[in-house]
């Protein structure tokens, strides 16, 4: 009967070894798929609601595309640019038409060339024109309002005429 022999430490590392690179040779050699898988499309339209002759903001982002449009019966068709060199986030920006119908209109993103993803959002046109000057910041004022603005002008212009005139009078 043969005499058992024992592995030495030694020659149970090497086995491990070679176990080891082995798995390291086929895990290497192995094609990977690389899926990238872009999560749905996500968009906005600023400000959501908008008179005829107003302008919108359009972003998309998600696409993974650096191009894309934006198309609406409010407006026409847009082309979308990238915002930065990854491309996640497309912009562009539209004037609503002077003859828009008031009321709810699609707009449709769509990323790519035809057939990219598509993701819809609703832009509010109101009825009435986009006010122009202040912005619409401001409602209607009174010719009162106007008088007593006029007014306190005047006095803040007085009263720093009398100021600086009375410094030049105490310095001399």
């Amino acid at each position: 009967m043969p005499a058992k022999t024992h592995a030495t430490p030694h020659a149970v590392s090497r086995r491990l070894m070679k176990v080891a690179a082995a798995a390291l040779v086929v895990t290497a050699a192995t094609p990977v798929a690389a899926t990238v898988a872009y999560a749905a499309p996500s968009a906005s339209v600023t400000p959501s609601t908008v008179a005829p002759g107003g302008r919108v903001g359009l972003n998309v982002a998600g696409c993974g595309t650096k191009t894309g449009r934006a198309t609406s019966t409010a407006f026409g068709d847009v082309q979308l640019t990238p915002g930065n060199l990854e491309a996640t986030n497309l912009f562009g920006s539209a004037t609503v038409y002077n003859n828009a119908n008031p009321g709810t209109h699609r707009v449709t993103f769509e990323c790519g060339g035809p057939g990219g993803q598509r993701v819809t959002v609703s832009l509010q046109v109101t009825p009435g024109a986009a006010r122009g000057g202040t912005g619409g910041s401001m409602g209607s004022v009174s010719p009162g309002q106007i008088a007593a603005g006029g007014t306190l002008v005047a006095v803040a212009l007085g009263a720093g005429v009398w100021v600086l005139r009375r410094r030049a009078h105490t310095a001399a």
